[in-house]
């Protein structure tokens, strides 16, 4: 079992930059790829970004915050980083981060097998 928690969510104005962190306990020492979701309200939960579990693996973002976010990891400190750059407003959501008993990343919201509760990020025009 993993466990997940999220922080750094909050309040931004339009173009401002937030952090967002997952700190993973539990059985950390499996090889677990992880990705970032977001859920706006009313509507389904998107995918955002994943990450091999590999450092310098394959990473994959979503169309719509290519270019704007990096996502990152550090094995060693069983961490997970969603930084966000130039924020809009239609960036605002609730943030997940999940993570996959598999070190290969996936998009697909189904193949995670494990959630965290999530952080909301609102940003305000």
């Amino acid at each position: 079992q993993v466990q997940l928690v999220e922080s750094g969510g909050g309040l931004a104005q339009a173009g401002d930059s937030l952090r967002l962190s997952c700190a993973a306990s539990g059985r950390t020492s499996l090889s677990y790829a992880m990705g970032w979701f977001r859920q706006a309200p009313g509507k389904e939960r998107e995918f955002v970004a994943a990450i091999n579990y590999w450092t310098g693996g394959s990473i994959r973002y979503a169309d719509s915050v290519k270019g704007r976010f990096t996502i990152s990891r550090d094995n060693a400190k069983n961490t997970v980083y969603l930084q966000m750059n130039s924020l809009k407003p239609e960036d605002t959501a609730v943030y997940y981060c999940a993570a996959r008993r598999s070190p290969i990343m996936s998009q697909e919201r189904e193949s995670y097998d494990y959630w965290g509760q999530g952080t909301q990020v609102t940003v305000a025009s």
